[in-house]
């Protein structure tokens, strides 16, 4: 992977030095045709770069400033680009180098293309006079002084924790009792229904207020949902998303041919129910209108609470025939911003130092109360040396905004100063979530790939991968409070993130000034024509098929995205420099539209997810030599032209499980990621090469018969022997997933690769923990499927030195059911300190409806701090020795956190959860209990 970094504030000027110091060593023959060996056109090039990034770090750069900025940016874009069409014409069809210092190392010298190369040097020879003539132009900012600050601390990369303290609730429990109140008056009537509309400027914790009402009342209904509507609101989503919730239906089951089928279903639905329902941001009085339709005034006793910006909204939603209430939501008194302010940054106000809180005072006064402007400027804070001098010069560079206007322009402000003091790199990961349409869940692996794909990040010292770097990127930006976590893992680790709408206005305004976003299909936003676009997002909404504005230029994109379902898709011949190509869930999308995607010779990213209507992926993929992701899962390709084994750059290959690959896979040596394979599908020659896979570290294998119905057992017995002895030949392999292979799993698989470190089963029942999976030393997560669980299964899974997350899944189901067999005997299994588990910290037990057969004795796994559990209670009570039922969770001595599913029904289950509710209360952590 190149080191040099595409920036938002420099642009492609780090790339374009490397390139041509790469040419001035190789191009000896060639340097009549380009005259690139310039040191002087070095020396400006790099000159320009330092400036630009102590510029970008400058809030409020002169016109002038900005003008030249965006200049020289926009001239390092081109040349990047000239230097590789360069590249590209005088490149060797038949040697197919995979970097660029190859590729100039097997292009230089010869001397075909002439031509072409003439035009392209000519290209590059004009833009390097360029360079030289907007320094000279700008020559006496050289002596202007730039933006100084002080040093950032370290950022903890502990992002939850911090983020935690972020969104402490402060000052929440007033405001929730007065709506409250305000849904409840006239409520004992029953008469009709209730109506709160939430008002106030953003950043106030309109939503927030919103989310504790409903997550307090929920469950007193019966049907609730909380939808948000947003500026651009798609009206058939929102009201597929009401019918989904209410109804508890998939979304992808709620499909309707018109609004007005989805509206009538939803009232028919609720007509008899009482329902509680939010509507979250909404902006204008039409949109309400036509939402409200979904409500039925019959439903007595259902309660609605709306939130918005805006007064006139807020008016319209509790008028007739509602007759509802307006909740004008404050701002925090100081006490309360003082809490969330000091929480933030010392975990309480005690722990502040005192030299710290007179400016702490003096910046809580400018903040007036919002508490996303507080949350922002405490994750900048978080970040500056904590001496008085710097928290000083922050206070000051905020200025006097806040004081002229203490609501949206104040926080924006604070946006402001959070963006700039971000280095240069984050402000570019940043800017990049501009493409996502407003409301968007971003998945954080998603968000990383584009990254990586666009060089906007590199392996930094102390991190062995790019994607590593990438989390800690993500984690910095949750850090300071820029992105919001929208889903976990069952570890508490962020899985997608939000933005909030004022930061995603802020960073949009940003990246239309630096020309690195171009946003189509947006009504508030002109776009701009006759001008070159960097990255496109087209988001389509409910107006007719979105076209690309004429005037605009592609010729330069580099990354390429479309949303929404009406769209027309622009031939790929127009794009000559995509590195990142997002087409997910894109119904527009055919075969023909692929065609000419071999022309994207710097493509490294292509994403199919989801797509419907492609069948096959042209053979000309093929030439796409800079391909590192290919995503194709959830389509309708089925099998992958021979040409696929020419991408030797490809890193990431995810499929789904019944594709069929053609014979040449060794020939993809830098594959790490490989989902998913199915085995019964392959060909013989395929399966034995995959041992050449060294550099594979993720891989999951199916072993459903997709095959044809003549594919004897033997055959299927012979491919399954070939899968194993390759595996054990992946010595570098770190994650394996297995599916539907119980026979392969239970049979002895030793050795299996040293390097493991997460083995999951699914679908895969077998009747012991194989012996083999003990000599798995490195091994960190275990997900099993077993039949039963006995005392031996337990002593080889805790003799594992490193094992961190267990999950053991058990399903005695075909024994049970079997009619010739009598009730399987069930013995209880002892969990002591002798059995191990050194080091396990997280353990699901899922015996699901069979009998819970655990007891922890003294010593048992003595770091677990989360247990999960389910069974049957009668079957378990049934096991117990006495009156009492007692599973010893009084003897997991680092307990946080219980969750148990309790099936069966009286006396049964109600003795087994207060025995359980006991124990947790009894324990000396006091840990949490979630009974299901």
């Amino acid at each position: 992977m190149d080191a040099a970094l595409v920036s938002a504030a420099t642009g492609a000027l780090k790339p374009v030095l490397g390139k041509m110091a790469t040419l001035w060593v190789t191009s000896t023959s060639v340097s009549r045709v380009c005259a690139v060996r310039s040191n002087r056109s070095a020396a400006k090039l790099a000159a320009m770069e330092a400036f630009l990034l102590k510029m970008s770090e400058e809030e409020d750069p002169d016109v002038q400033d900005k003008v030249w900025m965006n200049e020289v940016r926009e001239l390092s874009y081109d040349m990047e680009d000239s230097i590789d069409d360069f590249m590209q014409s005088v490149g060797s069809e038949d040697t197919k180098p995979d970097g660029f210092l190859e590729k100039m190392k097997n292009s230089l010298g010869k001397m075909g293309k002439m031509k072409a190369r003439r035009r392209t040097g000519n290209e590059i020879g004009d833009l390097k006079k360029q360079i030289i003539e907007v320094a000279e132009r700008n020559a006496r900012y050289k002596a202007r002084e730039t933006f100084s600050k002080a040093k950032n601390a370290t950022v903890d990369p502990r992002a939850l924790a911090i983020f935690q303290h972020a969104s402490e609730l402060v000052g929440i429990d007033e405001p929730k009792a007065e709506v409250i109140k305000l849904l409840s008056e006239g409520a004992s009537t029953q008469e009709r229904m209730k109506l709160v509309s939430i008002v106030g400027s953003g950043g106030l914790g309109k939503t927030t207020l919103a989310n504790q009402v409903y997550q307090d009342l929920k469950g007193k209904f019966k049907c609730q949902a909380f939808l948000s509507v947003s500026r651009n609101p798609d009206m058939m989503s929102i009201f597929r998303t009401i019918l989904s919730e209410v109804s508890g239906q998939r979304y992808a089951d709620t499909e309707a041919g018109s609004i007005q089928q989805l509206i009538s279903k939803i009232v028919n639905f609720l007509a008899d129910k009482r329902y509680f329902v939010v509507v979250d941001d909404i902006w204008d009085v039409d949109t309400w209108h036509v939402i409200r339709l979904a409500f039925p005034m019959t439903s007595s006793g259902s309660i609605i609470i709306t939130t918005t910006r805006i007064n006139d909204v807020a008016e319209s939603c509790r008028s007739t025939p509602f007759n509802g209430d307006i909740y004008c939501i404050r701002p925090l008194d100081m006490v309360h911003s003082r809490q969330l302010f000091y929480t933030r940054l010392f975990n309480s106000e005690e722990k502040c130092p005192s030299y710290l809180k007179k400016v702490s005072k003096h910046i809580l006064k400018k903040c007036a109360g919002l508490p996303l402007a507080i949350i922002a400027i405490s994750g900048l804070l978080s970040n500056t040396e904590r001496t008085e001098c710097a928290w000083k010069q922050v206070e000051d560079s905020i200025g006097q905004a806040l004081e002229r206007n203490p609501s949206v322009e104040g926080m924006m402000k604070i946006l402001s100063l959070s963006f700039f003091d971000l280095p240069a790199h984050l402000k570019s990961c940043l800017l990049c979530l501009s493409i996502f349409p407003e409301d968007s869940v971003i998945k954080k692996k998603v968000l990383i790939g584009r990254w990586i794909a666009e060089r906007l990040i590199h392996t930094d010292v102390g991190y062995s991968t790019t994607h590593e770097f990438g989390e800690r990127c993500f984690n910095e930006l949750i850090n300071r409070s820029l992105i919001q976590p929208a889903e976990m893992d069952k570890h508490g680790r962020v899985k997608s993130c939000r933005l909030h709408d004022t930061i995603l206005d802020f960073i949009i305004s940003k990246s239309i000034e630096w020309n690195f976003v171009t946003l189509v299909g947006i009504p508030s936003l002109t776009v701009r024509t006759q001008s070159k676009v960097r990255r496109l997002s087209l988001q389509a909404g409910e107006q007719k098929e979105l076209i690309v504005p004429k005037g605009l230029v592609l010729s330069h994109v580099r990354s390429f995205d479309v949303f929404g379902i009406s769209v027309k898709i622009p031939s790929m011949d127009k794009f000559g420099h995509l590195r990142f190509l997002n087409f997910d869930y894109c119904e527009q999308l055919e075969n023909h539209h692929l065609d000419n995607i071999g022309r994207l010779f710097q493509l490294r990213y292509l994403s199919l997810y989801g797509v419907k209507k492609v069948s096959k992926l042209p053979e000309q993929i093929g030439r796409l030599w800079c391909l590192e992701i290919l995503e194709l899962r959830d389509t309708y390709i089925y099998e992958l032209p021979a040409s696929i084994v020419n991408l030797k750059r490809l890193v990431h290959l995810l499929v789904n499980n019944n594709v069929t690959f053609p014979c040449g896979i060794s020939k993809l040596q830098a594959l790490e990621k490989f989902r998913l394979v199915g085995v019964y599908s392959q060909s013989f020659n395929f399966l034995k090469e995959f041992k050449q896979q060294q550099s594979l570290k993720v891989l999951s294998l199916d072993f459903e018969d997709y095959s044809s119905a003549d594919q004897v057992n033997a055959e299927k017995e012979s491919k399954k022997t070939i899968m194993g002895a390759s595996l054990k030949n992946l010595g570098n392999l770190l994650s394996l997933t297995l599916l539907d292979g119980p026979e392969f799993v239970g049979e002895s698989l030793c050795p299996m690769p040293l390097s493991l470190q997460k083995l999951k089963v699914w679908d895969s029942r077998i009747p012991h923990v194989p012996k083999w999976v003990g000599s798995l030393v490195n091994l960190q997560k275990l997900r099993l499927e077993l039949v039963r669980a006995e005392q031996k299964d337990f002593y080889i899974l805790g003799g594992l030195p490193v094992l961190r997350y267990l999950i053991m899944q058990i399903n005695d189901s075909e024994i049970r059911n079997t009619p010739s067999s009598e009730e399987p005997e069930v013995t209880r299994v002892i969990v002591c300190g002798e059995v191990g588990f050194p080091c396990l910290r997280i353990f699901y037990y899922d015996s699901g409806h069979a009998v819970m057969n655990l007891t922890f004795a003294a010593g048992a796994m003595p770091m677990v701090d989360v247990l999960s559990i389910a069974f049957d209670a009668a079957k378990t009570d049934s096991l117990a020795t006495s009156d009492d039922f007692d599973l010893g969770i009084e003897n997991l001595p680092s307990l946080l956190k219980i969750s148990c599913t309790v099936y069966g029904r009286g006396r049964d289950r109600s003795r087994v959860e207060a025995a359980i509710r006991e124990a947790a209360n009894a324990h000396p952590n006091r840990p949490t209990l979630d009974l299901y």
